[in-house]
This record gives C-alpha cells, sequence and structure tokens, in this order.
C-alpha cells in the first residue's frame, strides 16, 4: 500500500516536470516568434547601420570585395548599408572647410590589383592642392563588375554623406542593357532599385511592379539569417583589416591583359554598322544626374588597352570591337553636349603595357597618368581663376 502511494507521488512529480518542460518550451516559442515578429517589423529596414567598423575598427578606404576572405579579409556582400558603414566616409562627419570628392565606377575605380594608395582616389588625396580656404578628400566609391545601375545604387547610398563633387568613370561595357541587372548589388537588391526609380521618377523600365517588398518571413530573423551572417562575418573579417590594411591579394604574377584578339565583330548580340541606341541605357546617365540634385558630375571615359596584336585592326581590345566603341563615344560626347555635363574623353591617354590583368584595369604607374590629366580639371572646375 505504501509502494503504490509512493508511485503515485513520483508520476505527479513526473507530470509536473513534464508540464513546466512543456511550459518553457511554448513559451520559448512564443519569444523567439515575438523577437522575429518586432525583427520584421523594425529592424530589418536597418540591418546594416550598425557596425564596429569606424568606431573599433578603422573603416575600410574601399567598399568590400572579395572571393578570397581567408586571405584578403574581405568578402563580398549584397547589403549596401553594411557596406558604406564598413567604410571610412561613414566615420568621417563633414567639417567646415572640407570639399568632399566621391569616385564611382567599376572594378578599375575600386583597384584590382592597385593597393588604397595606388588608387585614382588614393593618388588625388595625396596630391590636390587646397584651394579657397578647402581642403579636399577624395573617397572610392568604386565597385567591381560593370553596370550603370549598380554605379546610381551606389550614388544613391552615398549622398547622404554629402559630396561637393561626384567623378564618374565609365566605360561601353557598363552601358549594354543586358548588363544593367547582371551585378549581384542590383539583381539581390531590386526592391531598393525600385523605390529609387519611383523617387527620381527615373521610369528605367529595368523593374516592374511584379518585384514585390519583403513579406514579414523574409524580414525576419529567419529570413534575413544568410544576410546576417554575412554582417556577422564583416564585423569579424575587421579586426584583421585593422592590422594588416589588407583587402585583397596582390600576386607577384598573373594572367596578363588580352592582346592577341580573335575577329568576332559582334557586340553584345550587336552587329556593324550600327551601335543600336535602345540597347544602350543611355538614360541612366540622366538617372544618375537627377539623384545628385545640385552636385556637379565630371563623367569620365576611363582608359581602355589599344591593343597592337592580332586583330587589333577590327578590335581595340578584349571587350570591344571599333566600330562599336568609336560609336559610344561619339554618343556619349553628344549627350554631354546636349546635358551640358562635364566630360572628359580619357579614352587613349594610358599606353598598353601600363594595364594588368583586364582591358580596363590600370598599373600603378598607369594610374598616376590617369591622375595626372584629371588634378587640373578638378582645380578648374573647383578653384577661383
Amino acid at each position: 500500500m505504501i509502494r503504490k502511494i509512493e508511485n503515485k507521488t513520483d508520476i505527479s512529480k513526473f507530470d509536473k516536470n513534464k508540464l513546466r518542460l512543456s511550459m518553457v518550451v511554448i513559451k520559448g516559442l512564443v519569444l523567439f516568434l515575438a523577437i522575429n515578429l518586432l525583427f520584421s517589423a523594425f529592424g530589418s529596414s536597418g540591418l546594416g547601420t550598425l557596425s564596429l567598423y569606424n568606431h573599433v575598427f578603422p573603416g575600410r578606404l574601399r567598399l568590400p570585395f572579395g572571393e578570397n576572405p581567408a586571405k584578403t579579409y574581405n568578402f563580398s556582400l549584397d547589403n549596401l548599408d553594411a557596406m558604406f558603414a564598413s567604410h571610412v566616409v561613414s566615420g568621417n562627419a563633414k567639417t567646415m572647410g572640407e570639399y568632399r570628392v566621391f569616385i564611382i565606377g567599376d572594378s578599375s575605380t575600386w583597384g584590382v590589383l592597385l593597393k588604397p594608395e595606388e588608387t585614382l582616389s588614393g593618388l588625388l588625396n595625396d596630391d590636390l592642392l587646397n584651394c579657397d580656404g578647402r581642403f579636399f578628400n577624395v573617397y572610392n566609391l568604386g565597385y567591381p563588375t560593370l553596370s550603370l545601375t549598380k554605379d546610381i545604387m551606389i550614388l544613391d547610398k552615398a549622398m547622404q554623406f554629402k559630396p561637393d563633387l561626384i567623378i564618374w568613370l565609365v566605360t561601353l561595357e557598363a552601358f549594354p542593357s543586358d548588363k544593367q541587372l547582371t551585378s549581384p548589388i542590383v539583381a539581390n537588391n531590386l526592391v531598393d532599385l525600385r523605390q529609387i526609380s519611383e523617387r527620381y521618377d527615373l521610369q528605367l523600365g529595368l523593374v516592374n511592379r511584379s518585384v514585390l517588398p519583403l513579406n514579414p518571413y523574409e524580414k525576419s530573423i529567419l529570413g534575413q539569417r544568410r544576410a546576417l551572417a554575412d554582417l556577422l562575418r564583416l564585423q569579424l573579417y575587421g579586426a584583421m583589416w585593422s592590422a594588416t590594411l589588407i583587402d585583397q591579394i596582390y600576386p607577384s604574377e598573373y594572367e596578363q591583359a588580352q592582346i592577341d584578339l580573335n575577329n568576332d565583330l559582334d557586340f553584345h548580340n550587336m552587329a556593324p554598322p550600327e551601335l543600336k541606341k535602345e540597347e544602350i541605357a543611355i538614360n541612366i546617365l540622366a538617372a544618375g544626374e537627377k539623384i545628385a540634385g545640385e552636385v556637379p558630375i565630371i563623367l569620365i571615359n576611363e582608359p581602355i588597352l589599344i591593343s597592337n596584336g592580332k586583330n587589333s585592326d577590327i578590335r581595340y581590345n578584349f571587350y570591344y570591337p571599333r566600330w562599336a566603341y568609336d560609336q559610344y563615344r561619339n554618343i556619349l560626347s553628344d549627350y554631354s553636349k546636349v546635358h551640358s555635363w562635364k566630360y572628359l574623353d580619357y579614352w587613349d591617354i594610358v599606353p598598353m603595357d601600363e594595364f594588368t590583368n583586364s582591358a580596363i584595369h590600370l598599373t600603378p604607374n598607369g594610374e598616376n597618368i590617369l591622375a595626372g590629366y584629371l588634378i587640373q580639371e578638378i582645380h578648374n572646375e573647383v578653384c577661383p581663376q
């Protein structure tokens, strides 16, 4: 009789423990759901704006990009807020007398195979003289991948940091309509692109209304787990960036840009004799002008490799048949005149042997040549005569 009572007592304790465990699990699930709902409602929109960079670690001198983070302490991500929060421009409040120059463009502007001080922005920061009581700060906001739409998305984010002058380096390969959505920055931020288009009435014709805002799950911690992981990784690599200032690999040997070329005359499925304007996203330039507002833009047709090898009589380089590039230069020149843009055609100022692994990537000496041409133009634009 006593044993039966003890068994009932044991069963009662077991039931109570089971009930407590169930309540803990239920409370945990409710709390997790509540946190997800709060994050979905308030947290995801600002994901990436909080950063250890410019606080614990120095800000990066160029936007994060890379494919080998174990060696470069850098990697590519799609969150523009996080990218800018890691950049030095986010940590430098604009001061009295500062004249801010933002440079946007592709991988040549970012500086593939170049150390930060060897890039165009680094050289301009060293060489620009102060004038009219103002001092220059030049920020590298270039980003690898060729797409004008990518450029205006970066420009839109950059405007909050109050530039005084924008230098926009472009090349023909960034203009074809089929290139506009290929950059991961664009492809993975189509909702943001649609909002930019609507905000400035750009009518880009690139994103239709079938691109819907994120749903509550997509905004939640679960839905944003990849973005959160990338954000955490970016902070962790900040320690190594701070210690080394390394953000890419600098190999002693690499494959040189192609000099002997094929005899293909096509350019993005366009054949001579005419470069079709409807296939060239020239309207993106107007979008950039609207985003910049009153801030002046210097548009630069960046230097390209001009080959003297096989088939160089029909192609300038790997990217461009001569017929297409020549027409592009005329189109860009005419557009700049009609829209009263400050336009610099620097396509042929750098010798062939001052390119590295691509027909648009310059050696340090090639960058010096480009900077030398540009310094005087900036002074003419900014400083009183």
